[in-house]
């Protein structure tokens, strides 16, 4: 069982349904889902912090995966990605660096906001969990409220040879670079969904996910109206 924690924003409610349809089309193992949601002491999506709290909510056992989930679709089999898994590593990520080629994103929805550059930026978006490493057993809620965001988006607690390095495809950032080969397609600017991003790289898997996601729904209440 590949134990899976999803970041879900209600602002892009229908992204996260068609994350978990793309991801449970492509996967050979099965999956346990955990949504993380709410509202952070400090206005931002619960699952801001509370991604730092796998281990936590876990009992600090055995491996997860978190990931943003609400702006990202699966292009493989997340089997795959967690074979990846390296015991001698805390956390394992892909390691952008890069500068915004975009001042803002999500344009032309209630969510613009300006687009800014900062270290280790979009690292914690994939991480893979060890969540029974020692140095991982510091991740409590008293320790996360503690901390600054900025602090725990750049693994402040780990020494950076504990820190792995996945391979790029796993975390493509999409408008912001391009690879042909991703497995994950991560629309950290804006889902299809909005307007403005609605023909970006990989769109049109985004919509066909969204169709057969939909048809689903559609499906199973004529069954359940008979």
């Amino acid at each position: 069982m590949i134990r899976i924690f999803a970041g879900y924003d209600p602002r892009e409610a229908v992204g996260y349904h068609v994350f978990c349809q793309s991801l449970i089309e492509r996967t050979s193992e099965p999956v346990a889902i955990t949504p993380l949601y709410g509202t952070q002491r400090d206005g931002t999506n619960a699952f801001t912090y509370q991604r730092f709290l796998v281990p936590y909510f876990t009992k600090f056992s055995g491996r997860a995966i978190f990931l943003d989930a609400s702006d990202m679709l699966m292009l493989a089999n997340i089997d795959d990605l967690s074979k990846l898994f390296d015991p001698t590593k805390a956390v394992q990520v892909v390691k952008h660096e890069y500068q915004t080629k975009h001042p803002k994103k999500y344009i032309g929805t209630p969510m613009e906001a300006a687009n800014r550059d900062y270290p280790r930026k979009n690292w914690s978006s994939l991480i893979l969990w060890n969540c029974e490493h020692l140095r991982n057993k510091v991740l409590t809620p008293e320790f996360v409220d503690d901390q600054t965001g900025a602090d725990l988006h750049r693994f402040g607690w780990l020494p950076e040879t504990l820190i792995g390095e996945l391979p790029k495809e796993w975390n493509v950032l999409i408008g912001e670079q391009t690879n042909k080969n991703a497995k994950i397609a991560h629309y950290t600017l804006g889902i299809p969904e909005f307007d403005y991003y609605q023909d970006c790289d990989f769109s049109k898997q985004w919509h066909n996910t969204k169709s057969r996601m939909l048809n689903g729904l559609i499906k199973m209440r004529e069954l359940v109206d008979g």
